[in-house]
């Protein structure tokens, strides 16, 4: 098969990755490992973006896009569809994000078969104006209807889109499995870190994830270890300057941190803690059972659903909760170890990524 894929920011990751770039990385070498063709659209941004013509296989082809939050995945998007149409580079395109399915019209009326990845219900994702939930709103009808296929990647946004648009959809969930035998330590030494000694979070810096309950539970709990917090803003943000206020000198804030040195940051951490609101099916709450971590996570269906009776839960948006958990983490971290195990070997049998990408060669070739 020729496929093309847009919708995430880069392979390999560049700051402001997200799940969507976890799901690119892992998911398109294996196509190509599976004989397919696979062409990525890398966004380059004014200050950002990833100078390669190839990653593991994967053709990279980077289109500029702009800052403007929103309207950079639109543009982009746009100039990826007319890129796919006026060069044909692909029969097949899968595209990540509901909020791009407006473009599946013009590529299946230029007769491409056009596959699109829903992580989650976007209009709850309070990083949106009202005028982008409007929007995204609107592109919920357009993924249930425009594209040759719709993938879930969570059972709760999947049962959501059928009760509200009396169809079935596709569920291929997230792979856990990560390959930890190249990474070292030296990035503990970088970030003066020892192993064990430090919670640990991921991800970006939007209101969605939670940390404004993260930073002050983690202040108000017992515990004497630090708060390594990973990731940041994707555009500069108010909210990440608040978060900054928010901390004390327990709290370390990296930056972004990426492939090797996220995992060996996993790995020898005391604790992973997801606080988010909003979810998908977590990539990187998957990569953490499968490493055998410790979690903490807050108690939303989607988290629900991934981590089943394997970690510490709290009530979501609740700082008292959350600081009873990590407490609870520091007294009672044996329990904490026999749910790490659980949770690892609910991964790795349950999501896996050939399993993913075989699943996803079966829908691409059937549908």
């Amino acid at each position: 098969m020729r496929i093309a894929a847009f919708g995430f920011r880069s392979m390999p990751p560049a700051k402001g990755a997200a799940g969507a770039d976890k799901f690119a990385i892992e998911l398109f070498p294996r196509l190509v490992k599976r004989g397919h063709s696979v062409v990525a659209y890398n966004r380059r941004y004014p200050d950002v973006f990833v100078d390669v013509k190839e990653y593991q296989g994967v053709k990279i082809k980077t289109i500029k896009t702009i800052p403007k939050k929103g309207f950079d995945t639109l543009w982009h998007s746009f100039r990826c569809t007319f890129d796919i149409i006026w060069h044909n580079t692909a029969d097949i395109v899968h595209i990540q994000n509901g909020g791009n399915s407006i473009w599946a019209l013009p590529l299946r009326l230029f007769g491409k078969k056009v596959f699109i990845s829903q992580d989650g219900v976007d209009w709850k994702r309070d990083k949106w104006p009202w005028y982008g939930k409007m929007y995204l709103k609107l592109s919920a009808f357009l993924t249930a209807h425009l594209p040759n296929e719709v993938i879930f990647d969570n059972v709760i946004a999947k049962r959501l889109f059928e009760e509200r648009f009396k169809k079935q959809y596709e569920f291929i969930p997230f792979g856990s499995e990560v390959d930890t035998s190249k990474a070292n330590t030296d990035i503990l030494q970088k970030l003066d870190l020892t192993k064990g000694e430090y919670y640990l979070f991921v991800g970006r810096f939007i209101p969605d994830k939670g940390l404004h309950y993260l930073i002050p539970a983690f202040k108000k709990s017992d515990s004497t270890k630090k708060l390594v917090l990973i990731g940041g803003s994707p555009n500069p943000s108010p909210y990440e300057s608040d978060l900054h206020n928010m901390a004390d000198s327990q709290i370390i804030f990296p930056g972004y941190v990426y492939g090797d040195d996220t995992n060996t940051l996993m790995v020898n951490a005391y604790c992973y803690i997801q606080p988010s609101d909003v979810e998908g099916l977590s990539p990187v709450v998957l990569t953490v059972m499968g490493l055998k971590v410790p979690l903490i996570v807050s108690d939303i269906e989607e988290n629900e659903y991934a981590v089943l009776d394997t970690a510490r839960k709290f009530k979501q948006g609740n700082i008292e909760s959350l600081t009873k958990e990590i407490n609870f983490c520091e007294s009672h971290y044996p329990e904490m170890l026999s749910l790490a195990e659980k949770a690892q070997q609910r991964a790795l049998s349950v999501f896996n990524w050939e399993k993913v990408a075989d699943q996803h060669v079966q829908v691409f070739q059937n549908s």
